[in-house]
């Protein structure tokens, strides 16, 4: 019976959006940067997911796998092709099913804001999609990007047709598709890329009608700044975030940009900034961490591209802040596999400490240090930690030393 009714929890489990977010020990590994379409990337993938198990990743997001215009994918058009410059259909289904066998989740990257056409329509742009499946006509694109569709519920992607999400056809489409990536080719995890450019309500229309595990949001808008300064408080932006949360009915989450933006900052000398007014982390994380993602870095802030990134000497501290905390932690593939096995092993020590002491997204923590040169806190009393130059150790012979490197220490009861 025990094992039935186990299966019969996964059954749930399975066709429950929020199970993994209640459960909340989601880790999730970014598996890609901006130059992976140039490295056979199905291929490198392979080879690493028992490592990417065994380091306790629940999650693993890979670039977008649709046929597209730019080789990173991000400017899809046949979305039912799966032969990308990262690597053909064949090769994409063997890392998927290597990684059910190791028990990782696939996160797919959902690129459904805008959609580049094959023929010129309507104003001799091309925002019509013949020859191709969903062989769409311009009723298909915003009025805003050329199109003879509807304003757009969103901020516009400029240069490529915006798809236009109010038309009932469009999003049967889109449901059709996302339940073939889901239940044919068998990703688990949805990434909604650029979120801001259409309705978060239709996000919850498409969690809704296809059940993935789990998912997350890009809603990146900047931080509140004066100048090149980061203002303190950034109650405004991480609102904005909570917002779109709330209209995808809860049912996704969403990457904490607030945090990233002030951690970067605070981890120069300025970690006061690590406590808002009301003495709580003051990233979205401090208001509803089961709906956050932290992270550091990603393709488009890190990278290459380097839009935003996070300063390069101050990488392990950001961990050690968040792999520590509430939310639900996102490590960068360039940090894990790219900067040295010293922190790719520190990062799965920071990982073995938040499994063992059973921190998960909805944690409590006490903020206990938050100066110029020193972070300290104590989470659900099962962790204590400290980042910064400053010397500090938690009170009490029950905690002892489990990690410590270059301004960041850790220790457990």
């Amino acid at each position: 019976m025990g094992y039935l009714s186990n299966e019969i929890d996964q059954d749930n489990k399975e066709n429950d959006p929020v199970a993994a977010i209640r459960n909340g020990k989601e880790v999730i590994l970014q598996a890609f940067n901006w130059e992976s379409h140039k490295h056979d990337w199905w291929s490198n993938l392979e080879k690493k997911v028992p490592d990417i198990a065994k380091s306790g990743f629940t999650s693993a997001w890979l670039p977008p796998a649709t046929q597209s215009f730019a080789p990173e994918g991000y400017l899809p058009q046949n979305l039912y092709s799966l032969n990308s410059s990262y690597g053909s259909e064949h090769l994409l289904k063997a890392l998927l099913n290597k990684m059910k066998t190791h028990k990782v989740r696939a996160m797919a990257d959902i690129v459904i804001n805008h959609r580049v056409g094959t023929t010129q329509g309507h104003g001799g742009m091309y925002n019509r999609y013949d020859g191709i499946p969903l062989a769409w006509d311009e009723r298909a694109v915003t009025v805003c990007t050329g199109g003879k569709g509807n304003k757009s519920t969103g901020d516009n992607f400029n240069g490529v047709p915006n798809i236009d999400h109010t038309q009932e056809f469009v999003r049967k489409d889109i449901i059709d598709w996302l339940r073939w990536l889901r239940n044919t080719i068998g990703f688990q995890d949805f990434r909604f890329d650029f979120a801001r450019g259409y309705s978060a309500k239709y996000v919850r229309e498409y969690i809704d009608g296809v059940k993935p595990i789990f998912c997350v949001g890009e809603y990146w808008d900047s931080c509140n700044y004066r100048g090149s300064y980061l203002e303190y408080n950034q109650d405004s932006h991480r609102q904005r975030i909570i917002n779109w949360i709330d209209g995808t009915g809860q049912l996704s989450a969403a990457f904490d940009f607030t945090t990233k933006g002030i951690l970067q900052e605070a981890v120069k000398g300025e970690l006061w900034r690590l406590r808002d007014s009301q003495g709580k982390p003051p990233g979205v994380m401090g208001w509803w961490p089961s709906r956050t993602v932290t992270f550091l870095d990603n393709h488009d802030t890190g990278s290459t591209q380097a839009h935003w990134p996070f300063p390069s000497s101050h990488i392990m501290e950001g961990y050690a802040y968040i792999l520590t905390h509430p939310g639900i932690p996102s490590v960068f593939y360039d940090h894990f596999y790219d900067w040295g096995s010293p922190i790719h092993d520190e990062i799965v020590k920071l990982i073995d400490i938040r499994k063992l002491q059973g921190i998960h997204s909805r944690s409590p923590i006490n903020i206990l240090e938050a100066q110029p040169n020193l972070y300290a806190a104590n989470i659900g009393d099962k962790i204590s930690m400290k980042i910064g130059d400053g010397s500090w150790s938690p009170p009490g012979k029950e905690w002892t030393l489990a990690t410590s490197g270059h301004r960041y220490a850790v220790w457990k009861k």
